[in-house]
């Protein structure tokens, strides 16, 4: 009955992208998953198609493609195929495309292509990866097993960085040189 006119844009967006995609010749999806701003979720949410955040999530989230919208909040792991982010991300980011657009990301980004325009701030590490989403079954497999195979750690003591207190001597005149 009654539409807020900036989730009307957003559908208006979103219709424009899966016109695009049908003209190319790919199948659009059937649906768009969508969590408006007046939204807060707790816990971990997996959507099987493509979603769009505009509210406030604390927890993983998975999609295949994911839109974080202006003004949204997510703390805690996103994986998918293709990430934009606008709004405010703090935790690892993991897929295969990334776009950080006027977004603010606190944490990891793995990656195979990544994008960060001017108006983003980002503070963490990025890594590329081959394949970023399945890497992360791979990695707790190679943990596990490797839990079993631990080697002892070594310590090894480092240099000491002070000058030595036995000044060198010059081999060519004898006169005492510091170090």
């Amino acid at each position: 009955m009654f539409k807020d006119k900036r989730l009307d844009n957003h559908d208006n967006a979103a219709t424009t992208a899966l016109q695009q995609r049908s003209a190319a010749g790919q199948q659009p999806p059937t649906s768009v998953s969508c969590i408006g701003s007046s939204m807060s979720i707790v816990g971990n949410i997996e959507c099987g198609g493509p979603a769009q955040v505009y509210g406030k999530i604390e927890g993983e989230l998975r999609a295949t493609e994911l839109l974080i919208g202006q003004g949204a909040e997510v703390e805690g792991s996103i994986q998918a195929q293709e990430v934009t982010i606008n709004g405010r991300v703090k935790g690892t980011v993991r897929a295969v495309r990334v776009k950080l657009q006027g977004a603010t990301v606190e944490g990891d980004i793995i990656h195979r292509t990544l994008s960060i325009d001017e108006r983003s701030v980002f503070e963490g590490m990025s890594r590329r990866v081959e394949n970023p989403v399945e890497r992360r079954a791979e990695n707790l497999a190679d943990s596990s097993s490797a839990a079993g195979k631990t080697a002892p750690k070594k310590t090894v003591p480092s240099p000491s960085v002070a000058p030595s207190a036995v000044p060198a001597t010059n081999a060519t005149n004898g006169s005492l040189q510091p170090n």
